[in-house]
C-alpha cells in the first residue's frame, strides 16, 4: 500500500455540511435596510445562493479641457485611482486633452483601510517622473449604495483640485463612485484590487466569463458509386476507394473488390462538424496502383452549407458530383498544370439534426438534446449553483521563491460553460458567483473543476518542475441532478481529490450552494419513461467504434472553438472536464469495476447464505416460520406476486428514513484510490503509446497477460457449463442422454397425474429437510451434470 495514498484522517475525503450566510444582507440606512440586516431563504435577488461581498466601485468615464505641459506643449493623460495601499491605473493617451477611458475599478470593502478615495490625474513623462495634473477626493462613508436592479449611478463632472491645497485647476473629470456587490453589472469587466499585481494581457485571463459550446452536427456522407474512373495506367482496370476529409477528420471507404471503371460502395462515412461551418468536405477517388502506392484519380471540395439538414430518417435526394484532377499538360513552358475532367461521384450527403452529438461520456452526460432546436422539449427545471469559495488549497507553483496558487473554477452543464474570476495568490479564494442553467432532463450531471491559472504573465514556474505553461488541475466535482431534492438548497464542502503518480492527494475543498427547482413535475415524471438520448440513436444507432471516434472528434472541435475565445478556455481544461481519457486502461479502475460488480451480487449472496442457514436449521424458529410461509404460498399461489411486491414496498418505505441527505461525491474507497500500488499508478499515468523502458513495459505486459488469463479461464468455465446443458439432448454422451430422456418421460407422466401443489410441496419439504437427513456428498443431479461432456475437449 502506497504510504502517500493512506492519509491519517479519512474524514478529510468526505463531504461536509456548511452554513454560509446566503442571500442579501444590507446594513442600516441602505436602500432596503431600514430595519437593519435583512435576509430571506428565497430572496428576490439572482444572487441568493452566494455570500454577499461589498465592493467600492469607481467608474472613470472621460476628461475634458485638460491643461498642457508648458515644456512639451502636450498632455499624455491617465488616471490613477487610489484607496489606501491599493491603486489602479487607466491606459494613457498621447497628446490628448479630451480622453475617454470608460473603465471601472472595484475595491474589496473588507480590505479597505482608508477613509478616502483619491482619483489622481497624471501626465505621462518619458524622462522624468509623471506630473500631477489634479485630483478629486471622495469620503468613503459618504459614498451612496446601489442595489440592483436599480439603474446604474449616473456619472458627474468634477473639477480637478490641486495636489496640495484646495485650489481648483483647469480641467474636469467625469466620475461615478458607489458601493455595491458582486451582483453589479460592472463587476465582471471591472479592474479588481485583488488582482492589482496583474498587468497587460494577464488582466484578460482573470475575468469571469460565460462560454457556449459550438453547435455540433453529424455529417453523414453516403458514398454510393462512381463512374468513368480513368487511372493513369490505362493498361489495367482501376481498383479504387474514396477518401473523405472534413478538417482533421479523414475516413475511407473499403477498397472496391473488383477492378472496374464504375465501382460501387454504398457506405456511410460519419463526421462531426460545427457551426459556423469553416471546413469543407474534400472527396478524392484514389486508385490502388500497387500495395504501397495510391494515386489520386479525382478530387472535389464541397462547402457544408449546401447540404440538406434533416430532422428524421426520411430519404435524402442523391446527387452526382463532377470531380477534377490536375494532370500535366504538354511540356510548354508557361502552360504549367492543365485542369482536366476525370470522374463522376454519386453521393447522398446530409447534416443529421435528430441526433445528439456526444462530446462527453454517456456516464456523465450533461445534455441529451438533439442538434436541431425544433426538436427540443420545454425545460423541466432550473439549476442554480453558487460557487462560494475554496479552502485549504495547496501551492501549485512558485513565484519569487514562494509557493502560490491563482485559483479559478469552471462549471460545465449542457452547452453552457462558466468560468469564475481568478483570485490571485490566495489559498482560500472567495468567488461568490452564481450561475443558472435550464434543465431538460434530470438524469444529467454538472461538472465543476478548480484550476490554477498559469497565464498571468508573472514569470511563475509550475511546482511540478515542468516547463509547459498549462493550467494545473486542482480537483473536480460531479453532481447528478436526479439525486437532488427539488427546491432545497444544498450547502456542502466537497473534497478536491486528485490522483497523482505519487498517490492520492487532497488539494483542498470546494464550497458550493446548489438548488434544483422543478418547473413541471408532470413533465419530469414523463421523462423517466423515455430514453435518455433522442430516438434516432435507437432507431438507427452508430457502432461502438463510431461513437468513440466521433466523441473524440467532437471533443477536439469544442476544445479548439473554446480556445479561440477571449479569455480562452484552454484545451487542457476542456479535456479534463469532458473526461477525455476515461477509456484508457487502468489496473486501479479495473479492480474498482470488478468489486462494483461483486457488490451488486452481495444481496443475492446474502439471501443464499440465509436460505442455506434455514435449510440447515441453524435457527429452528426461523425455519419453522419459513415452512409456514411456504405452506401458505403453496396453498394460495395467487399470493406469491402480491407478497413479493408488498415486501419491496415495505423495504422502500423503511429505507426512506435512511435516504442519502447529501449529493454524491468522489469516493476514494469505491475508486480504489487509497490502496493503489505505486507501479499501477505509474502505469495509469503513462502515455499512449508507452514511453517507459523496455523491461518495465515487458513486466506490465506480463502482468496484463496474467490478469487476462484469469478472465479467460472464467469465460471458459462459463462456456463449459452452457455446453453441458446442450449436451443433455445432443447424444454426445449416449448413456447420459438416454438417462435424461428416460427421466424426462417419467417426470412428464408423474407431473401430469400429480397435482402441481403436491409436487411443489414435496419439493419444498425435501429442500428444507433437517440436516440429519442430508448427506455431505454432492447431490445426484450435480454429479450427473458435471459428468456431461463439453467442447473444451476439442480446444487446441
Amino acid at each position: 500500500m502506497n504510504p502517500l495514498a493512506a492519509p491519517d484522517h479519512k474524514d478529510d475525503f468526505k463531504l461536509k455540511d456548511t452554513k454560509p450566510q446566503l442571500g442579501e444582507r444590507w446594513p442600516h440606512g441602505g436602500p432596503r435596510g431600514g430595519g437593519g440586516w435583512i435576509s430571506s431563504e428565497r430572496a428576490t435577488s439572482t444572487y441568493d445562493l452566494v455570500e454577499q461581498m461589498f465592493y467600492l466601485y469607481v467608474r472613470v468615464v472621460k476628461a475634458k479641457d485638460l491643461p498642457t505641459n508648458p515644456v512639451t506643449g502636450s498632455c499624455d493623460p491617465y488616471i490613477e485611482v487610489k484607496v489606501g495601499n491599493y491603486k489602479g491605473e487607466t491606459r494613457h493617451f498621447e497628446k490628448k486633452t479630451n480622453p475617454e477611458w470608460k473603465q471601472v475599478f472595484a475595491f474589496s470593502k473588507e480590505k479597505i483601510q482608508s477613509s478616502v478615495v483619491e482619483v489622481l490625474l497624471r501626465d505621462r513623462e518619458k524622462v522624468k517622473r509623471d506630473d500631477h495634473v489634479g485630483k478629486v477626493v471622495f469620503d468613503v462613508h459618504e459614498v451612496p449604495t446601489r442595489v440592483p436592479p436599480d439603474s446604474p449611478l449616473a456619472p458627474q463632472w468634477y473639477r480637478l483640485e490641486a495636489l496640495h491645497g484646495d485650489n481648483k485647476v483647469k480641467g474636469e473629470v467625469m466620475l461615478a463612485v458607489w458601493m455595491g456587490t458582486q451582483a453589479d453589472e460592472a463587476f465582471p469587466e471591472a479592474w479588481h484590487s485583488d488582482a492589482a499585481s496583474v498587468h497587460r494581457e494577464g488582466v484578460l485571463n482573470i475575468r469571469s466569463k460565460v462560454y457556449v459550446s459550438p453547435k455540433l452536427w453529424y455529417l453523414r456522407v453516403n458514398v454510393i458509386e462512381a463512374q468513368d474512373v480513368e487511372p493513369l495506367d490505362r493498361s489495367q482496370l482501376p481498383q479504387v476507394f474514396v477518401k473523405a476529409q472534413v478538417g482533421n477528420q479523414i475516413l475511407k471507404t473499403k477498397l472496391c473488390p473488383t477492378r472496374t471503371t464504375n465501382p460501387m460502395w454504398n457506405e456511410d462515412l460519419i463526421f462531426v462538424a460545427a457551426e459556423p461551418f469553416e471546413e469543407q468536405l474534400t472527396l478524392t477517388v484514389e486508385n490502388k496502383a500497387s500495395p504501397a502506392k495510391d494515386e489520386v484519380v479525382g478530387r472535389v471540395d464541397l462547402p457544408l452549407q449546401i447540404f440538406e439538414r434533416r430532422l428524421d430518417y426520411r430519404p435524402v435526394h442523391s446527387k452526382w458530383f463532377n470531380l477534377e484532377r490536375f494532370g500535366f499538360g504538354a511540356l510548354e513552358g508557361d502552360k504549367g498544370h492543365e485542369l482536366k475532367f476525370s470522374v463522376r461521384l454519386h453521393l447522398r450527403v446530409c447534416l443529421e439534426g435528430a441526433y445528439h452529438v456526444l462530446d462527453e461520456s454517456t456516464m456523465y452526460i450533461s445534455d441529451q438534446r438533439p442538434t436541431a432546436r425544433q426538436l427540443w422539449r420545454q425545460p423541466v427545471g432550473i439549476l442554480e449553483v453558487g460557487i462560494l469559495s475554496a479552502q485549504g488549497l495547496l501551492p501549485m507553483k512558485t513565484k519569487e521563491g514562494r509557493g502560490t496558487t491563482d485559483a479559478y473554477c469552471v462549471a460545465k452543464y449542457g452547452l453552457k460553460w462558466v468560468r469564475t474570476r481568478t483570485i490571485i495568490e490566495n489559498f482560500n479564494p472567495k468567488w461568490n458567483e452564481q450561475y443558472t442553467w435550464e434543465v431538460y432532463d434530470p438524469s444529467t450531471v454538472i461538472t465543476l473543476g478548480v484550476f490554477d491559472n498559469c497565464h498571468l504573465g508573472g514569470g511563475e514556474k509550475p511546482s511540478t518542475g515542468g516547463g509547459a505553461r498549462i493550467d494545473s488541475r486542482i480537483g473536480k466535482v460531479r453532481i447528478r441532478l436526479s439525486t437532488l431534492e427539488t427546491d432545497r438548497i444544498y450547502t456542502n464542502s466537497y473534497p478536491l481529490l486528485v490522483l497523482q503518480p505519487s498517490g492520492l492527494k487532497k488539494m483542498g475543498e470546494l464550497q458550493l450552494a446548489v438548488r434544483f427547482t422543478c418547473l413541471s413535475l408532470a413533465n419530469m415524471i414523463y421523462l423517466y419513461g423515455h430514453p435518455l438520448l433522442p430516438k434516432m440513436h435507437y432507431l438507427h444507432p452508430f457502432t461502438v467504434n463510431q461513437l468513440d471516434s466521433l466523441r473524440y472528434q467532437a471533443m477536439n472541435i469544442v476544445a479548439v472553438r473554446l480556445g479561440r475565445a477571449e479569455p480562452p478556455l484552454r484545451k487542457e481544461i476542456v479535456e479534463y472536464m469532458l473526461d477525455v481519457d476515461s477509456h484508457m486502461w487502468s489496473m486501479r479502475r479495473s479492480k474498482a469495476n470488478f468489486f462494483r460488480i461483486v457488490s451488486l451480487f452481495s444481496g443475492v449472496i446474502s439471501i443464499s447464505k440465509w436460505l442455506g442457514e434455514v435449510c440447515k436449521w441453524k435457527n429452528p424458529l426461523t425455519t419453522v416460520l419459513v415452512h409456514v410461509l411456504f405452506f401458505i404460498l403453496v396453498c394460495y399461489p395467487e399470493l406469491i406476486l402480491p407478497t413479493i411486491f408488498l415486501y419491496m414496498f415495505l423495504i422502500g418505505i423503511g429505507n426512506y428514513r435512511l435516504r442519502p441527505r447529501h449529493p454524491p461525491h468522489m469516493d476514494t474507497k469505491l475508486s480504489w484510490a487509497e490502496a493503489v500500488q505505486p507501479d499501477e499508478l505509474d502505469e495509469e499515468f503513462d502515455t499512449f503509446p508507452t514511453s517507459k523502458q523496455q523491461d518495465v513495459a515487458r513486466m506490465r505486459y506480463d502482468r496484463l497477460r496474467s490478469v487476462a488469463g484469469r478472465i479467460q479461464t472464467v469465460m471458459g468455465d462459463m462456456a463449459t457449463q452452457g455446453e453441458r446443458f446442450q449436451a443433455l439432448l445432443s447424444w454426445r454422451d449416449p448413456r447420459a442422454t438416454s438417462l435424461f430422456v428416460i427421466f424426462c418421460l417419467i417426470a412428464a407422466v408423474v407431473l401430469y397425474i400429480t397435482p402441481f401443489k403436491i409436487i411443489t410441496l414435496v419439493t419444498g419439504l425435501f429442500w428444507l429437510r433437517h440436516p440429519r437427513f442430508r448427506s455431505k456428498q454432492p447431490s445426484v443431479p450435480s454429479n450427473f451434470f458435471r459428468r456431461l461432456p463439453s467442447r473444451a475437449d476439442s480446444m487446441l
